[in-house]
């Protein structure tokens, strides 16, 4: 028996029951759609996170007070200092650091006449815009000054100027934070939200001013832009040697996007292969389906099996013709599957269009490969099955 008579005397068997074809189909294709729909909203994920370091610049160190990883001793005495402006300055003056920038922040209501919005305010210095690599849509960022002049200069997120504004010019007006008033010398271009800050809807003020605004002596980071990226670890030391010195004690932590990406990548992975597990017994169930589809049919046509091996049919064409049918059943299956998957992730993207989502082709090679696994394992028993029966008997209906 040729290949093509095998597939025609397969396909053949198929269109002879139709409705159950057609809920075998139906039950591979959901676990693919499944597997192929959970994959790709993994990979797009993946992908978000990483555009999210990417926009907080190539080559940047956080650091944080307090010591966050639980490896090492306890710091000297059992006192953690907080991060200041003199450990800016300190930590700006090291060789390998093109520009680094502190960091205050509170929340605060932002007044312009009877119109308010209670936003986050961000306390730094003119180098946070090119550390974070922000656009000014209209004016200018933070004039340079001395950290220890202030100002009264504010710069407004896009969704602040528009709400408080509504159109109107911003630059030169005076707005009110609290009981403090500023003068609007920039508009930020649209940014969006880049990790835990929705950049369009934060302002920008003095680091000294928001520490006099608010009551505050410290710091809650320092943003450190690292001259090259091959340098980010010796960088990373030399932060933390430095502040070790200075403090007496190891009570900082010093975060490199490297690391922060790897650990993210680690736990998206597992989630990734998590749902895909769970996905999967859909499609075990959907095997099984398979095999109690192809039993009824080895019972429905003894008397065809008989015919066949009365004819001279080996038991190797029996087999092949009823796994053939198994793996069609599990190929259609799959490829249904494949186009419902990518059509679900494609109207997902739709509602949610800053999520990066599309089935990688990986998974797309993988769902159908699996789909034809599972047709050939379950479909050998039945099709052995059928090589059993004894061609008298299976004529007699037997």
């Amino acid at each position: 028996m040729r290949f093509l008579d095998l597939l025609r005397f397969a396909a053949g068997a198929l269109r002879g029951h139709r409705l159950r074809t057609g809920l075998s189909v139906a039950g591979v294709a959901v676990g693919i759609a499944a597997v192929v729909a959970l994959t790709a909203l993994g990979e797009g994920a993946r992908r978000y996170v990483v555009d999210q370091f990417v926009a907080l610049g190539s080559n940047l160190l956080i650091v944080l007070p307090g010591k966050v990883e639980t490896t090492g001793a306890a710091p000297f005495g059992g006192v953690t200092h907080d991060l200041t402006i003199d450990d800016f300055r300190a930590v700006e003056r090291l060789p390998r650091v093109r520009r680094a920038a502190p960091l205050v922040v509170a929340t605060d209501t932002v007044h312009f006449q009877d119109r308010g919005r209670a936003v986050p305010v961000l306390g730094t210095t003119a180098a946070f815009a090119a550390v974070r690599q922000l656009a000014v849509a209209s004016g200018e960022f933070l004039p340079p000054r001395d950290l220890d002049e202030g100002g009264n200069e504010i710069v407004l997120g896009m969704k602040v100027a528009d709400e408080l504004f509504r159109g109107a010019n911003p630059l030169g007006q005076v707005v009110r934070v609290g009981s403090w008033r500023f003068r609007v010398v920039g508009v930020l271009a649209p940014r969006g939200r880049s990790l835990t800050f929705d950049i369009d809807d934060d302002v920008f003020v003095s680091v000294r001013t928001a520490m006099r605004v608010f009551n505050r002596s410290t710091l809650f980071r320092i943003l450190v832009d690292v001259r090259s990226h091959p340098e980010m670890q010796a960088t990373k030391h030399d932060v933390e040697a430095l502040l070790r010195e200075r403090h007496r004690a190891d009570d900082v932590t010093v975060i490199t996007q490297d690391a922060l990406l790897a650990a993210f990548s680690k736990i998206l992975d597992a989630l990734t292969m998590a749902l895909v597990g769970i996905a999967s017994v859909s499609l075990a169930v959907a095997g099984v389906g398979i095999m109690n589809v192809m039993l009824v049919s080895v019972t429905e046509r003894r008397a065809e099996i008989g015919l066949l091996k009365a004819v001279g049919a080996q038991d190797g064409q029996v087999l092949a013709a009823f796994l053939a049918e198994a793996v069609l059943l599990a190929l259609g299956g799959g490829v249904a599957g494949v186009a419902l998957g990518a059509g679900a992730v494609r109207a997902f993207v739709s509602f949610y269009p800053s999520f990066p989502a599309s089935p990688p082709l990986w998974a797309v090679g993988a769902a159908l490969g699996l789909s034809l696994a599972v047709g050939a394992a379950f479909g050998v028993w039945p099709a052995r099955r059928a090589t059993r029966l004894d061609p008298v008997e299976a004529l007699a209906g037997r």
